[in-house]
């Protein structure tokens, strides 16, 4: 059975798609309760303990799966496969997501009580932003046919630009003062020095004044900007449905304020991820352009649904597996190192 890729209606730009009109105002309404819940949870600014970041997490992971039970049940095996690739993908998507996060609240040193105040808005900020490139994603897919071509090449090129960064290796610093962002705003606005609690700006010597917290707030949302490029063709290359595509990216992004928490330590040992995010995105990338190219010359294979499933877990197993396995030597190797040092002294 062939994937829902893409339902063209010609001239009607009509797309098959799941989504009643009852289950996107749900889905929706869903979202902001779980939206509003995290801003009251964050209100009081503290410190997040391990306990309640993986208390949340587990929340965050159970509820996609519970709902794939139900899109399963419902709209039977290839749906439910479409939404549980697509979700796998958006997830994976989203670690490489966290680790630019951490960077940039490492840049602006932020203070621990106050880092998921700002990570909560920057996952406001990219579901916003995927929910209008969502929807012109799908206008796109239903009245070009070249779309796929074009998702299939930005993937690509996002898949070598990642492998290349992987193979150098290069050390991801971040400098707050070289951002564009932070150089615009100071251009207009002045900066305090030091973080006010949640305030983003304060009367300061008679004028306004922007407080470090906006600032690393700005550079959060404009690494959205980057990643739902990237994001959206990527679960376009698993499924057309418009509902899927904004469920997957939904429950990947809910969760992240507690993931990072999580995986804050364990990001660092993840040292084959970008090579594996390259090949995903590489990998969609040639799907996408073989359905495109399907539609031209009718001989040229598609990939089943299954067939990407596959491949992708198979993808992050692998590289899981390998960057387990060097952080560990690579911590011997230091300890080792750190012996010998000791002994010459």
């Amino acid at each position: 059975m062939q994937s829902s890729l893409l339902a063209a209606e010609g001239a009607t730009g009509a797309v098959d798609s799941i989504g009643t009109p009852m289950l996107w105002g749900a889905t929706i309404a869903a979202v902001l309760v779980l939206v509003v819940l995290d801003f009251l949870l964050t209100r009081k600014p503290h410190e997040v303990s391990m306990r309640e970041a993986i208390g949340w997490s587990s929340f965050y992971v159970a509820l996609p799966v519970a709902f794939g039970v139900f899109i399963w049940s419902r709209f039977g095996g290839q749906i439910g496969l479409e939404y549980y690739t697509g979700y796998l993908v958006e997830k994976s998507l989203s670690v490489d997501n966290l680790f630019v996060f951490m960077l940039v609240l490492a840049a602006f040193a932020v203070p621990r009580e106050l880092q998921q105040r700002v990570l909560l808005i920057g996952v406001v900020g990219a579901l916003v932003l995927r929910g209008i490139f969502i929807a012109l994603g799908a206008q796109m897919l239903a009245n070009f046919d070249w779309t796929f071509l074009l998702f299939g090449l930005i993937l690509l090129v996002t898949g070598v630009k990642l492998l290349r960064d992987a193979i150098k290796d290069t050390e991801h610093n971040v400098d707050p003062n070289t951002m564009r962002t932070t150089r615009l705003v100071r251009r207009f606005m002045p900066v305090t020095d030091d973080y006010r609690g949640t305030a983003f700006s304060v009367r300061e010597a008679g004028r306004r004044a922007l407080t470090p917290l906006a600032l690393v707030t700005i550079a959060i949302l404009g690494t959205d900007i980057v990643f739902a490029v990237d994001s959206v063709p990527a679960v376009y290359g698993i499924t057309g449905d418009p509902y899927l595509v904004f469920a997957t990216n939904a429950f990947a992004l809910l969760g992240l304020r507690a993931l990072y928490f999580v995986l804050e330590g364990a990001l660092s040992k993840l040292v084959h991820l970008g090579y594996g995010l390259a090949a995903i995105l590489g990998f969609i990338g040639v799907k996408l352009v073989l359905h495109w190219a399907h539609g031209i010359w009718a001989w040229v294979p598609t990939v089943p649904i299954v067939a990407s499933l596959v491949v992708i877990v198979g993808i992050l197993a692998i590289v899981t597996v390998t960057s387990l396995r060097a952080s560990k030597k690579a911590e011997l190797e230091a300890a080792e190192d750190s012996l010998v040092g000791a002994d010459e002294h």
